[in-house]
């Protein structure tokens, strides 16, 4: 299993499975932040969105990304923004100050979802002092509680893990040595090239074929013992750590970032009273018959979705796993494959 959606993205575009022995199986795990974002917040967000003294900010991939409600309602927040919603789309938390600095009269939003990487600059943003009128609506996860639950259920369904870069580099490649010395797994930590990913992969073939079980470090020009201690110091002292709702999932204990008390003024949720999103008939589920769960788990591939290539496509996405760009099911239909078509075919493990 590989968990960063951006491994998924570069082995699609290197053709890594086509360049593979079809014994060896590639399976998209639960990396992708935008397809695992409780429903419950992405409907907080759009009902911040249609406000008239708020503007929403976002991260790109986050305004496409479809929550349950009415067809009479907003599903979006692009379409709380084709309503008349105030809602824009930034790629650093830096914007945020900008714009909210620029609208002193304005209750401005940051939608902030995302894993440890994204996160870390949310965390150095509040730390350093934000506008009165900025507050984060806050969806942020850890990523190796998503590949404990596996590893602690009676089915992982994989047989050695690729773990993240870009995550290791934060928080230390250590962080997933839980993967070999508990659950006696393989495991490689990978950049984001093919011949990083290839490193990779041959490790941990590698010491399935010697029947030992070791954390290889195959990115060890950027992640390094440790991680990056200025990021994990600011993660520490802004947030807290505790339970959190995956979507289609459910609770994952020890999985989400919340703020701490002294930051309590910064969190949308206590300045707009959010409370309902928890009590909404369908929090946390994905939308009637989308499988991005399962794909998330790496139950299935993208194309063993019932809607996948049919009613859901990235011009009209059902599920969040067809909107971001780190969704397997997007990356799979940019990469051309089809329903018919694959070299992966049959449920992974």
């Amino acid at each position: 299993m590989n968990v960063c959606g951006g491994h998924e993205r570069s082995i699609s575009a290197a053709g890594l499975r086509r360049a593979l022995p079809p014994q060896i199986e590639l399976i998209p795990g639960p990396g992708c932040p935008v397809c695992v974002c409780p429903e419950e917040d992405v409907h907080a967000a759009i009902g911040l969105a249609s406000r008239k003294d708020v503007t929403l900010l976002a991260f790109g991939d986050m305004l496409r990304v479809p929550c349950n409600g009415p067809r009479s309602e907003p599903r979006s927040l692009v379409q709380a923004h084709a309503a008349g919603g105030d809602v824009r789309p930034i790629a650093s938390p830096s914007e945020a100050v900008r714009i909210a600095a620029s609208l002193p009269d304005r209750q401005v939003v940051f939608f902030a979802a995302g894993f440890e990487t994204t996160t870390a600059p949310v965390a150095a943003m509040v730390a350093a002092g934000v506008p009165s009128n900025l507050s984060v609506l806050l969806s942020a996860r850890l990523t190796w509680p998503a590949v404990a639950m596996l590893l602690d259920s009676e089915d992982a369904g994989f047989d050695a893990l690729i773990a993240p870069g870009h995550v290791a580099t934060i928080m230390g490649p250590e962080q997933w040595q839980f993967v070999p010395q508990k659950h006696g797994l393989p495991a490689a930590v990978a950049g984001f090239e093919p011949a990083s990913l290839l490193e990779a992969i041959h490790s941990v073939l590698r010491q399935h074929l010697a029947r030992t079980a070791f954390l290889d470090n195959c990115y060890p020009r950027v992640a390094r013992e440790g991680g990056n201690p200025t990021a994990r110091a600011l993660l520490s002292s802004v947030f807290d750590v505790a339970a959190a709702r995956w979507r289609g999932i459910g609770t994952i204990e020890a999985s989400g970032y919340g703020f701490k008390a002294a930051y309590a003024g910064v969190d949308a949720g206590n300045r707009f009273d959010l409370r309902e999103r928890e009590q909404r008939r369908r929090a946390g589920q994905m939308p009637p018959g989308c499988d991005c769960a399962r794909v998330v788990l790496g139950r299935i591939y993208p194309h063993q979705c019932a809607l996948y290539g049919r009613a859901c496509t990235p011009r009209s996405p059902i599920g969040p796993c067809m909107v971001s760009d780190e969704g397997a099911c997007r990356i799979w239909w940019s990469s051309g494959v089809r329903r018919e078509a694959s070299h992966a075919a049959g449920a992974p493990g």
